[in-house]
């Protein structure tokens, strides 16, 4: 059977400071872009508008297909490629009453002709979106996060135990925040795709960090004289075999995303390609220092076969 790195003793641990410093150090340039930028640049999804998909017979000059739209009097026009060279989608935002809507589809038409040529091009679809949907559907995206946390911490207390569930949160809080400003200093457009990749992140980092934490609990049943920060350390290298596999896999897929998937998927495929770096990072140095901190704060009770020393500067420093 193929084996890589197996049995190997690396002190992860070790460098948690140094850890801390960096997503710390990348959050803070996060906010700063945000404040830079005056917030996020949202999708139509979100702050309502109109989107026309067009077929051109020959690939445009998107540069003068974006003036000609702005001097239309298009709303802050967003021109992206999707699958072919010569399929786009056109999102302004704007008015999506009746009236406002088949105005826009107008301007939008009448700009790409100009850039086109009358015959040249062909408006496969047309949707609007309300500024009120766009609104119930940043309620909603934050509904979702809420709640896949507060499942993920009913299930960890429950599979585990609450200092399990209560780090499990806290790391996946830390990955939303780190890639949130990864976004942010990416600035990319917030859409329904981004939020989808965001859900999608929480829930492989918090994998991640079940794997090592139901390595944690074995070993700690195994009722063995090392500290938590050494039996910690070893659980991660004990999964490490794992954990490269899964990662080098999925970052192949979700790098061949951001290669070939065009301009609609690319925001999703950046978003994950980033949440892999970050959720491995989170899951050994934010989640395991988080439960060593945790046991350390609020220890067992006295007597209990778990309890061990857990300062996390009292081993590997």
């Amino acid at each position: 059977m193929f084996r890589i790195l197996h049995d190997t003793k690396y002190d992860f641990i070790r460098w948690w400071r140094l850890g801390a410093a960096l997503t710390a150090g990348f959050i803070v340039a996060g906010v700063v872009a945000v404040l830079i930028n005056r917030g996020f640049t949202y999708s139509v999804d979100f702050t309502g508008g109109t989107v026309v998909q067009v077929e051109f017979t020959q690939p445009p000059d998107v540069g003068r297909l974006r003036a000609a739209l702005e001097a239309g009097g298009a709303v802050e026009p967003v021109v992206q490629q999707f699958g072919t060279p010569t399929d786009y989608i056109i999102r302004v935002r704007g008015d999506t009453a009746a009236a406002g809507t088949s105005e826009a589809r107008r301007e939008i038409s009448a700009a790409v002709e100009t850039v086109a040529g009358a015959g040249n091009f062909t408006v496969v679809r047309s949707e609007a979106v309300g500024a009120r949907v766009g609104a119930e559907l940043r309620r909603g995206a934050i509904i979702a996060i809420l709640i896949s946390f507060a499942i993920t911490l009913v299930y960890l207390a429950w599979r585990f135990e609450w200092r399990f569930g209560l780090a499990a949160v806290l790391s996946s809080m830390h990955d939303i925040l780190a890639t949130v400003a990864f976004i942010a200093l990416m600035r990319l457009e917030v859409s329904l795709t981004v939020i989808a990749g965001l859900l999608t992140v929480i829930g492989y980092s918090m994998n991640d960090t079940i794997i090592i934490f139901d390595r944690v609990r074995e070993n700690l049943r195994k009722n063995s004289k090392e500290s938590l920060y050494e039996l910690v350390n070893r659980s991660v290298n004990e999964t490490l075999p794992r954990s490269v596999l899964t990662h080098a896999t999925t970052l192949a897929a979700t790098l061949a995303l951001l290669i070939f998937a065009g301009e609609v998927i690319r925001p999703f495929a950046w978003v994950m390609t980033f949440g892999i770096f970050v959720g491995t990072f989170s899951s050994i140095y934010a989640a395991s220092m988080l439960l060593i901190y945790i046991e350390h704060r609020f220890p067992r009770e006295a007597g209990a076969k778990t309890k061990r020393s857990v300062h996390p500067v009292a081993a590997g420093q």
